[in-house]
């Protein structure tokens, strides 16, 4: 099992892709480090994980990744308790305000947006290389990007959560480029629609809203993106896939969906 026995930390690992990927992980033999806000949540997952692969090392820590001091020491702690990082998942990442148009977000929702999905990808990635992989010169990066990433929404709303992923996308090639010489792979996976709260929390958890977006097809579960996601960090070393995209069918584009997929395949 290439994951047996490789320390990996999982940020956004208190609820969907998060935590499926933690679980997906620790059931390949890996030990685990989850970050995430929600102590409570971190916890429960901890348990049930410990309970179902006790070999696997588990632990959590409640952190707000828009702190790089709290990102810091919470990294520095998870290297003294089960060694140095092997793989970084940056998974933690909202959408805020949809389907606000951009001169219509408060500016509160739009500081949160960039500071977690743009300055708390860079302070984990930055401290995890710091800490463990720059040194030994190995190490695999996954970035949960979007497809948002590559093309403009059709709708409002999503102007910073755009930006924000394109930026993810910049950042993920360039750090790609600047760690060669090593054998730290840098990777991208990039979901399409998901059934998971960040799609409730981007339209303020309206249910019409919710359901109207995704009528006439079925999304993904989180397991389907954490089962791609382990399929990526699987590969032997002389493989990198670079970047994935995982949608659900009827996801044609970021702009088209096929809203006759339901009926046409019942």
């Amino acid at each position: 099992m290439a994951l047996q026995s490789k320390n990996v930390l999982i940020t956004g690992a208190s609820m969907g892709i998060g935590e499926a990927i933690s679980r997906k992980v620790a059931s390949e033999g890996a030990n685990v480090a989850l970050f995430a806000r929600s102590k409570d949540k971190l916890q429960a997952i901890t348990a049930d994980i410990q309970k179902n692969h006790s070999s696997s090392k588990v632990l959590f820590k409640a952190i707000d990744l828009q702190s790089y001091e709290e990102v810091e020491t919470a990294v520095s702690e998870t290297v003294k308790e089960i060694g140095a990082i092997d793989i970084l998942v940056n998974n933690a990442g909202l959408a805020l305000g949809a389907p606000a148009a951009f001169p219509n977000l408060k500016i509160s929702d739009i500081v949160t947006m960039n500071s977690t999905n743009i300055n708390g990808l860079m302070f984990a990635t930055y401290a995890v290389l710091n800490s463990s992989m720059v040194s030994r010169k190995e190490g695999t990066i996954l970035n949960v990007t979007s497809t948002t990433a590559l093309e403009a929404p059709p709708f409002a709303g999503e102007a910073v959560y755009h930006s924000n992923k394109a930026a993810q996308e910049g950042f993920t090639n360039s750090l790609r480029n600047e760690l060669s010489g090593t054998n730290i792979r840098v990777l991208a996976l990039r979901p399409g629609v998901v059934a998971t709260n960040f799609h409730s929390l981007r339209v303020g958890h309206d249910k019409g809203m919710y359901d109207s977006f995704m009528e006439g097809f079925t999304p993904l579960e989180s397991d389907n993106i954490a089962g791609a996601a382990i399929y990526m960090l699987s590969q032997p070393l002389n493989i990198s896939v670079k970047a994935l995209d995982v949608v659900p069918s009827a996801q044609r584009s970021l702009n088209v969906f096929d809203r006759s997929w339901s009926e046409r395949n019942a």
